[in-house]
């Protein structure tokens, strides 16, 4: 049986609802290239006893001080990717420049160091707030059955719109992040990722009010044998998906980290069938954690399942399709399915079920569809950014490339332009490390 745990949220709003170096970077790009056409492989996991993989940090993001004080607040920029380090019920705060053609979302993820122990209602919460101390939206995360750590992820937002009475000045604003530990939880401070991004109004505001009806019948499942598709260690390196039946292999105490690109009007279901095992039959309580955040680090939803030895699945509720009018729900899981993107799906394995079955990995099955025509967006004044599928999107999600194969990708080719690298140049280079390393693979 899958049990939720969950997160609440608001608005506060009131409202319903180049050079060598180029060369260098050109080189890498090609060798991700490479790598790209084939399906992302189980890994060899190390011998018995040694930690799961930790969290993939981005390697861009920028290491910043949160001040005890707002007075004292550093700014996090748009697009940037940020580091810092939260205590045990510590609050940060930081300094956001707003303006009033764009709506704002910060995230932050909270990575516990792996063993610790929680209580139940341990978790943290991301605000956005005016000078005056308005909060503009919040979210609560935790860990719900509170038996372990794993990575947890939530974003505050302010949204800009002519029906909100409150922190719709252009100006300074605040993000808050405050963490909440029992006395009888682990001490250990927790290493934050941080990111600010940005999307744009609408041209012409229209009617927000969602249909009482809509397809929530769960689809048949995809038919046909899985395909590897080993997850990545965090947001960065999330592995694409598409619709279809995928296998990884999974530690621990380890969470993977995947991506699906859902459009507008299309629907996301997933589930995680953790295989058997003959090592016992001890039931082990909230075993596997499958979860489910949008393309902007917001928290949608989380299940959870016990395992006994046997086949055992966690399963996402149906969400509604993604539409621009789902920001307009009170319900938590139907407001982050509020843009079009990459929607980030997570599986952990309790450290709990290393006692009972030991600590090498157990077979993971994850089921993805994606149901839906796509349909035109909602009318952006202005380049949607991450809130938004593209053809390379789809291409990637095919292939199986992670983000951060996308984010060398964008790097190297910046590099290119600035550095004036011909595509001959690029091209032999790429060539060139890609025989390389086949040479290397054969011996």
């Amino acid at each position: 049986m899958s049990t939720q745990a969950g997160a609440t949220a608001g608005d506060g709003t009131g409202r319903r609802g180049r050079t060598a170096a180029g060369t260098r970077k050109a080189a890498a790009l090609l060798t991700a290239a490479a790598a790209v056409g084939t399906l992302t492989a189980l890994p060899a996991y190390a011998a018995e006893g040694t930690p799961p993989p930790a969290y993939s940090f981005d390697p861009a993001a920028q290491r910043i001080a949160g001040a005890a004080s707002s007075a004292d607040a550093k700014p996090l920029d748009p697009g940037k990717t940020y580091r810092d380090t939260l205590k045990k019920d510590g609050k940060l705060y930081y300094r956001l420049h707003l303006d009033t053609l764009r709506n704002s979302y910060v995230s932050a993820v909270a990575v516990p160091k792996p063993g610790g122990k929680t209580a139940y209602g341990d978790g943290f919460r991301i605000t956005i707030q005016d000078g005056s101390g308005t909060e503009c939206g919040y979210q609560d995360v935790n860990f719900g059955s509170g038996e372990y750590v794993r990575p947890l992820t939530a974003y505050a937002r302010r949204i800009v719109h002519p029906d909100v009475s409150s922190c719709q000045e252009a100006g300074t604003y605040y993000v808050l992040v405050e963490r909440e530990s029992d006395a009888t939880s682990t001490p250990d401070d927790w290493e934050l990722e941080l990111q600010h991004l940005t999307e744009p109004l609408l041209k012409q505001n229209g009617p927000d009010k969602l249909p009482d009806s809509w397809p929530s019948g769960t689809p048949a499942p995809v038919a046909g044998e899985p395909k590897a598709r080993q997850g990545g260690n965090g947001f960065h390196d999330a592995v694409s998906l598409d619709t279809g039946e995928w296998r990884a292999d999974i530690r621990p105490g380890q969470t993977l980290f995947w991506r699906v690109p859902v459009d507008w009007g299309q629907q996301l279901f997933a589930s995680a069938e953790l295989g058997s095992s003959d090592a016992g039959d001890d039931s082990v309580s909230y075993a596997l954690a499958l979860g489910l955040d949008n393309p902007a680090r917001g928290f949608v939803e989380l299940q959870t399942v016990t395992f006994s030895g046997d086949p055992a699945t966690a399963t996402l509720a149906p969400q509604r399709p993604v539409d621009h009018k789902n920001r307009s729900s009170y319900e938590n899981a139907t407001n982050g399915m509020r843009f079009a993107g990459w929607y980030y799906l997570t599986a952990t394995l309790s450290p709990e079920i290393a006692q009972e079955y030991g600590d090498g990995p157990l077979p993971l099955i994850l089921r993805v569809t994606v149901r839906g025509d796509r349909q035109q967006g909602p009318g952006y004044d202005g380049d949607p950014g991450v809130f938004q599928v593209t053809q390379d999107d789809r291409k990637a999600a095919a292939s199986g490339a992670t983000g951060a194969d996308a984010a060398a990708s964008d790097s190297t080719m910046v590099a290119v332009a600035a550095g004036g690298l011909g595509l001959g140049t690029v091209l032999l280079v790429g060539l060139g490390v890609w025989t390389l390393r086949a040479r290397r693979a054969a011996r």
